[in-house]
């Protein structure tokens, strides 16, 4: 199982999220599906933090009509709604999000190594983003991402983080998250760090990506409705959503980013130390503070995970159904995966008055469960989804291979599919049988026999 495993000593925002994972060997062309679409280039460099020679990423708007400097001051947080003609309050972090460590962010030192060569590369032409740009409801957010041409998969990952951003907003201001307005988090450069992080996250294909305890910083910082502690009430009630746990320190900072929180509470499981690894990568993704003598930097670690079965957590929801029709029965398995389920099981079941019914289970990450309990309900008609309140679950490392059989003087291919520990011991191994199927269509030799000599071929190819 190929494992990607964040460092979370130094705390995390969105454009370190970025910078690490590409250090860590992701592709920065995966992040033309963001600059085809939105008026953003990245600034893609490198810097030194204690010693450690680490990536930095920075977000510039390339279109003058997009920035927005007469309704923010200098150092990036909201001066009002100047500009913008609306009034609809100042979301909590909407002033702080780019105050985090980075001193590029913040405008305390105005002049850091990501700065002096920022600017250089962008001519003088372009506006760094941060700190410009209009400001946008959760709606609008959504239609951007919606609107941009991504992979299904990408899509979905990076609107269930808005999601997030969007919930943990709403519990703060006592509203719906369809009147939630965002600021710093809703311009460009946010959606540029939450979209990039999900297209730089897939082009790694992790099987699991888990982080150690997120560190927060401490002291407090300024936003609209005056001076909190550190960590901030938006990420406060981030993490009570995520699976990991927060700790203080080690410095007196703003080390986590609503931005960079959500981007992991939607990623990442909770582990208490780094996992045992065969590395393959690593990476570094640097903040603007100097934060002597602790390297002010993120890592992730990419490797095959060593161990037994591993923990995947997950949420369960069921419903039962006395009047669904076979064909939306039938439609569950891709309309609920398109919302974020893992798997969907549809059982028979005695419904009351010993009327014939379905007991519909559905697999998905504790994140995705209100998106999935909606689009069951949509889809079936259902009154009610029940969290059935199951917590994780053991799996196994999958692998594919495929096999070539000879049949007749004839070469045909099926995909077999290998279960292994984390320490990469095989226990079982099956054919697909869309493959099998097809070859003992074509061959005229019974399935099972077909299904019998591709996994054998797997098994005596590994010594069993």
């Amino acid at each position: 199982m190929q494992l990607l495993a964040f460092d979370g000593r130094m705390g995390a925002s969105g454009d370190m999220i970025l910078a690490a994972l590409l250090d860590a060997g992701a592709d920065p062309d995966a992040l033309e599906a963001v600059t085809d679409d939105l008026a953003v280039a990245y600034e893609i460099d490198e810097t030194v933090k204690c010693g450690i020679s680490s990536t930095t990423v920075d977000v510039f708007l390339t279109d003058d009509s997009a920035a927005d400097p007469g309704g923010h001051d200098g150092d990036g947080e909201s001066s009002g709604d100047g500009g913008h003609g609306h009034d609809h309050g100042d979301t909590d972090h909407d002033a702080h999000e780019h105050g985090h460590n980075h001193a590029h962010e913040h405008g305390d030192d105005g002049h850091t190594h990501a700065d002096e060569d920022a600017h250089a590369h962008s001519d003088g032409d372009d506006v760094r983003a941060e700190g410009h740009g209009p400001h946008r409801s959760y709606r609008e957010v959504r239609d951007i991402v919606a609107g941009m041409d991504l992979e299904p998969a990408v899509e979905r990952d990076a609107l269930a983080i808005f999601e997030l951003l969007g919930e943990a907003e709403a519990s703060v201001h006592g509203e719906s998250i369809a009147e939630i307005h965002f600021h710093e988090v809703g311009a460009d450069d946010a959606i540029a760090d939450v979209v990039g992080a999900a297209l730089l996250v897939h082009d790694l294909e992790p099987d699991r990506i888990v982080t150690t305890p997120l560190a927060t910083g401490g002291g407090s910082v300024s936003m609209s409705h005056g001076e909190y502690p550190v960590p901030t009430p938006a990420v406060v009630e981030i993490a009570e959503r995520a699976d990991w746990p927060l700790r203080g320190g080690p410095v007196d900072a703003e080390l986590l980013t609503p931005t960079g929180a959500a981007i992991l509470g939607h990623f990442a499981d909770g582990v208490d130390s780094l996992p045992s690894l065969d590395l393959r990568g690593v990476g570094y993704g640097a903040g603007g503070y100097d934060l002597d003598p602790h390297p002010n930097v993120l890592r992730v670690l990419v490797g095959d995970a060593q161990g037994e079965l591993v923990k995947d957590d997950i949420a369960v929801l069921e419903t039962n159904l006395d009047d669904a029709t076979p064909e939306v029965l039938g439609g569950l398995q891709e309309t609920l995966a398109t919302a974020g389920a893992r798997d969907v099981s549809i059982l028979p079941a005695t419904m009351k008055k010993s009327r014939p019914g379905h007991l519909v289970k559905v697999i998905c990450k504790p994140a995705d469960r209100e998106r999935v309990a909606r689009a069951l309900a949509e889809e079936t008609g259902t009154l009610g989804v029940r969290d059935a309140g199951a917590t994780h679950r053991w799996i196994a490392n999958r692998a594919f291979e495929t096999v070539a059989l000879e049949i007749d003087g004839e070469t045909y291919e099926v995909t077999v599919k290998i279960a292994s520990d984390a320490d990469g011991e095989m226990y079982d191994v099956s054919a697909e049988h869309d493959d099998a199927l097809a070859v003992a269509r074509e061959t005229d030799v019974p399935i099972r026999e077909v299904t019998r000599r591709a996994e054998r071929a797997v098994l005596d190819e590994q010594g069993h």
